[in-house]
């Protein structure tokens, strides 16, 4: 593959990534023409490959290409743990832009360590990963799409006890004494590769691990958690008055979704089981994954590192149910 750098020198691909209206780097936006917006690129339907590499001098290139079907194939036989070589054509080439807009774990051999390239000032500044020291929007999209990647392993760590109320007392009680979800925030939670949680069984990240996980890098999504009554009432926004207030935010708006459909991405939808899709579902300050047969964790921007479940109630089935409808289905 061409160079991304004056010099033309080879881009030593590292990792890839697609951005379409169904798949995006979630790091980018709430949504894919937010994602497109933040690389200054027209969001087509058709959408991108990302191309994440490093060139001669060991600088961070991020290459945007318009072949979607050869990064995709790429990506899928990398997550199944094959080789292959990811060489676009010259003429699918659409921009290189300076650094890269996630962290990864490898870097390519017999060029120097990864570092943004100089450009004295001309074009866009580089991109670079969000801090994990830090919350905020982009944080809390991350921490999603942790979860979501190990959906079973966070799952575990939640007791459906917490969603039953006792007879006699109030069908929603206020939110609290929940167990952590990942121990104290001293031990951080389960730690996945880039992310600040950590990793199911503690392994870390290999080159090929690295390249199919990229995507899912960089969050903080992890410490303490808060258990959120399920969902009552005939609408989400109905939830218990003990609720977190975030949390019924993010219900009402979700629920407004499926009478306005949002701008494509805010709805992502990915086979879980033969029975079951795993929805990410993003809107101004929230981002909630769930699965269609089960419950629901929110994360909020004004609870920085809380991962908040919502039982499935009455209304929650027929909600998820409702925005899968409206997420791409891609073959």
């Amino acid at each position: 593959m061409a160079g991304a750098d004056a010099d033309d020198d080879a881009l030593l691909v590292l990792t890839a990534l697609l951005l379409t209206p169904a798949r995006f780097p979630s790091v980018l936006g709430d949504d894919y023409v937010a994602a497109c917006g933040a690389l200054s690129l027209e969001p087509y339907e058709e959408g991108y490959g990302l191309v994440l590499g490093q060139d001669g001098d060991g600088a961070r290139w991020t290459v945007v290409v318009e072949d979607v079907s050869l990064v995709a194939v790429a990506i899928a036989a990398w997550d199944c743990g094959m080789e292959h070589d990811l060489s676009p054509d010259d003429r699918s080439v659409v921009c290189a832009l300076p650094g890269w807009p996630l962290a990864v774990a490898v870097a390519a051999p017999g060029v120097p360590a990864p570092h943004d390239p100089e450009t004295d000032g001309a074009g866009p500044a580089p991109l670079a990963p969000p801090d994990t020291e830090s919350w905020g929007a982009a944080q809390r999209r991350l921490g999603a799409d942790e979860i979501a990647a190990r959906w079973t392993l966070w799952r575990e760590q939640i007791d459906d006890a917490e969603f039953v109320q006792p007879p006699g007392r109030e069908s929603a009680e206020g939110a609290g004494g929940g167990e952590p979800l990942g121990g104290d925030a001293g031990d951080g939670g389960p730690e996945g590769q880039g992310t600040g949680v950590r990793k199911p069984g503690g392994a870390s990240g290999t080159d090929g691990g690295a390249r199919g996980d990229a995507e899912n890098g960089g969050g903080r999504a992890v410490p303490s958690t808060t258990a959120a009554d399920g969902v009552g009432g005939t609408e989400p926004a109905a939830a218990a008055t003990g609720q977190h207030p975030g949390v019924r935010r993010a219900l009402s708006e979700a629920l407004a979704y499926t009478k306005n459909p949002p701008p494509p991405g805010r709805i992502r939808s990915v086979f879980a089981s033969a029975d079951a899709r795993t929805l990410r579902v993003d809107g101004p300050g929230w981002s909630m994954v769930a699965r269609t047969d089960d419950i629901a964790l929110i994360l909020l921007d004004e609870e920085p590192g809380q991962v908040l479940p919502v039982g499935r109630g009455p209304a929650l089935p027929s909600l998820l149910e409702a925005l899968d409808a409206l997420a791409p289905h891609p073959a």
